[in-house]
């Protein structure tokens, strides 16, 4: 190896100094704000015609659509999502606490208003099974407040039609009310959250908390479809215990399990697994999955009318759907308040889930997707359908995969799946009269597959990330054991508390160089690097900050070997002072730097300190640091500089490099602080001429302190 010193001596040192740029806009906040305001206050044809197409996107994609590429994809496809469509609307109004009419209500209105607002080529909404659970939560709840009892569905409860004022209203009729003020709050909360911009919040819910919320979802929903599959009248529970408590009870009445509901959902079960994973396994082999969901409904619907099933073996069914449309009706605003905070993981949920599978498969596709759009677009398919009998949805995984994988292009799939349940709510609804509710809650737990098979994927995911896997955990036994509610809330916060302790005790090495390169990397990871003497360079794998300021002066001391503070107690020098806490009183760090300034005057005659001399602090992982992170920056070079240690910075941001001149690192007298280097490299160069007696001459090359410069060493 060449003797990097002997070169560092013959290369002379330039330093070129990089003048900041003036900010840019306006000169202050408040002439920021008024161009705002005049921006969005001014009206013009142009603006007016912009706004509206950034609201209806329809208006954008529709003029350039062509029927003679693009059509046969997505009449295909919105035919196959309609018949799938069909019985998933009617079994999730089951578990939504509904009418099976107001499913298909759902699925209808939502496409209509997706297609028109969506930026989203591929997403299908709809009914989707954890929101459902969740309304069918809050409506029951509301159920039992209003002393409705203890029925587990509204399904053939229809002994008065719906009615708002002072006319009766009964079980049905309250249900469908609670529904359509609930979706009616969630549609509110995103149309804000979109029109202020908040679609970030996005970030907050991780795939690992989503996956998480999703699987213990999912159990739940088994849990509670289980008595349909076994044909027993038992209350449907709520809140803290429900799970358990669910099935508590179906081992309590399992002796009154109905028999012909029992093999019903058995057979179907036998029939419509094994051809969803034919389905799953050829997919690319077949242009459309076989509709088996539907056939099965088809077949069961057909055995159960004309063996009477219901007068014979007394098996639970749909009984009456009627036909049509009603009458639109206003939310319940006296609902408001008792609603308002089970509509809020509701709306976050519901953008959640939108918002991701559309940056799926706009990504896939290669089509850009704005989360503040699809926000506002989710929010107007639950707050317009309120008025027109249907409960919350947002996009369905299942749907928009087969939509995308059967050819979809466009939104007009959407329209065609309208379309099709159209012709359901006009003609076909009544023959669904005799249809099982154990086959309905049959085609729930098959579509709920994906959620359960996330089990498979934890010891993956404990391999690549431990903290991961605990959020995952964490929030599916939360949401499963206690409510979705708050598992969803204790999956929050358990990732913001992962994200802390990961920066909380961050990575921390020491660097050593490449061979013949003017590269630095981590001694514990590569092999052949070589030390350079007297010289430690340390790097935090971490932004600076008062979560992990105590451990950055721990791990530091660790790593070098050196505590600075122990040294110069054990080995005062002359004019030295023991009296280490009072220079740590102030939390700014002006106390250390009498201290300094002390030390700097009256030298100790031989450094404690005989290991190292230099001490190079890598910032290049630090984002930012607040006021205590400069403060412990500050002692830091105070407690090594009084045992003859200097501690330089490198690899420091521009907004580093500011705050350290501004918070006194560098220009103020008695710091002793020079300005971070541009590169490691830079710093060990200058270290090593400070070491063979060059200081003053360092010392004078560089800088004035004032100016932002970038140490390059040429």
């Amino acid at each position: 190896m060449e003797d990097t010193s002997s070169k560092a001596q013959e290369a002379p040192a330039t330093f070129i100094t990089l003048e900041e740029q003036e900010p840019r806009g306006c000169s202050s906040s408040r002439e920021l704000i008024l161009e705002r305001a005049r921006a969005a206050c001014s009206c013009s044809p142009r603006c007016l015609g912009s706004s509206l197409r950034r609201l209806l996107p329809v208006l954008e994609w529709l003029p350039r659509y062509s029927p003679r590429t693009q059509l046969l994809g997505d009449v295909v496809s919105g035919l196959l999502v309609g018949i799938v469509a069909i019985p998933q609307s009617i079994s999730y109004s089951l578990l939504a606490n509904q009418d099976p009419i107001y499913g298909i209500y759902t699925n209808f209105f939502c496409n209509i208003i997706y297609a028109a607002t969506a930026t989203s080529r591929h997403a299908s909404v709809g009914s989707f099974g954890v929101l459902c659970l969740m309304v069918g939560q809050s409506v029951t709840r509301h159920l039992q407040l209003a002393g409705y009892g203890d029925s587990g569905a509204a399904l053939g409860d229809n002994s008065s039609s719906p009615r708002n004022g002072t006319e009766a209203c009964d079980r049905s009729c309250y249900a469908i009310t609670v529904a359509l003020s609930l979706s009616f709050l969630v549609g509110l909360y995103q149309v804000l959250l979109g029109l202020l911009q908040m679609g970030f919040v996005a970030v907050y819910l991780s795939e690992p908390l989503l996956g998480g919320f999703v699987t213990g979802s999912s159990l739940t929903i088994i849990t509670s479809q289980m008595k349909y599959l076994l044909g027993l009248k038992i209350p449907r529970h709520e809140g803290v215990g429900s799970f358990i408590l669910t099935w508590v009870d179906l081992f309590r009445h399992i002796h009154s399990t109905n028999i012909c509901d029992l093999l019903t959902s058995l057979v179907a079960l036998a029939i419509i697994v094994p051809v969803k994973e034919l389905n799953e396994r050829y997919k690319e082999r077949m242009k459309a999955p076989f509709p088996i969901e539907l056939l099965v409904v088809i077949v069961a619907t057909v055995v159960s009318h004309y063996f009477n099933f219901e007068q014979r073996y007394q098996a639970a069914v749909c009984g009456d759907i009627p036909t049509g449309f009603r009458k639109p009706t206003v939310p319940d605003s006296s609902l408001f308040p008792s609603l308002a905070l089970d509509a809020l993981p509701i709306a976050v949920i519901g953008f959640a889930m939108t918002v991701s599978l559309a940056e799926i498969f706009g990504k896939k596709h290669g089509y850009a997707v704005s989360a503040n759009q699809e926000m506002i677009a989710i929010g107007m398919c639950n707050l317009i359908p309120s008025f027109f009998y249907c409960f919350a949805s947002s996009a369905a995984l299942t749907k928009t995969l087969l939509k995308e994988s059967t050819g979809s292009q466009t939104q007009v799939s959407g329209l065609v799946t309208s379309l099709v349940l159209l012709l359901v709510l006009l003609w076909i609804s009544p023959l669904f009269y005799s249809l099982q509710t154990s086959i309905l809650g049959v085609v729930t737990i098959v579509n709920l597959r994906g959620g359960l098979s996330k089990f498979r994927d934890t010891p993956r995911m404990w391999q690549l990330s431990k903290l991961d896997t605990v959020v995952w955990w964490a929030t599916m036994l939360c949401s499963t054991l206690v409510t979705t509610e708050i598992g969803l809330l204790v999956g929050v916060c358990f990732s913001l508390l992962c994200i802390i302790f990961r920066t909380q005790r961050p990575r921390a090495t020491l660097l050593g160089k490449v061979s013949n390169r003017e590269i630095y990397e981590d001694q514990a990871t590569y092999k052949q690097l070589s030390s350079i003497a007297n010289i430690k360079i340390f790097r935090f794998e971490c932004s600076l900050y008062y979560v992990n300021k105590d451990y950055f002066r721990a791990v530091l001391y660790q790593k070098t070997g050196v505590n600075p503070v122990l040294l110069a107690t054990s080995h005062p020098g002359p004019g030295a002072t023991t009296d280490t806490g009072s220079s740590r009183s102030s939390g700014d760090g002006f106390g250390c730097l009498k201290q300094a300034r002390r030390r700097a005057e009256t030298p100790p005659a031989r450094p404690p300190c005989r290991d190292m001399h230099t001490l190079i602090l890598d910032c290049g992982a630090m984002q930012f640091i607040d006021t205590a992170g400069l403060s412990v920056l500050k002692e830091t070079h105070h407690d090594y500089l009084g045992v003859g240690v200097q501690v330089l910075l490198a690899n420091c941001n521009p907004s580093i490099r500011r705050q350290l001149r501004e918070g006194g690192w560098a220009g103020q007298a008695g710091t002793g602080g020079q300005l971070p280097f541009h590169s490691i490299h830079d710093a060990v160069q200058f270290a090593e001429r400070c070491h063979r007696g060059d200081s003053r001459d360092a010392q004078a090359a560089l800088p004035e302190p004032g100016d932002v410069n970038l140490q390059v060493s040429l």
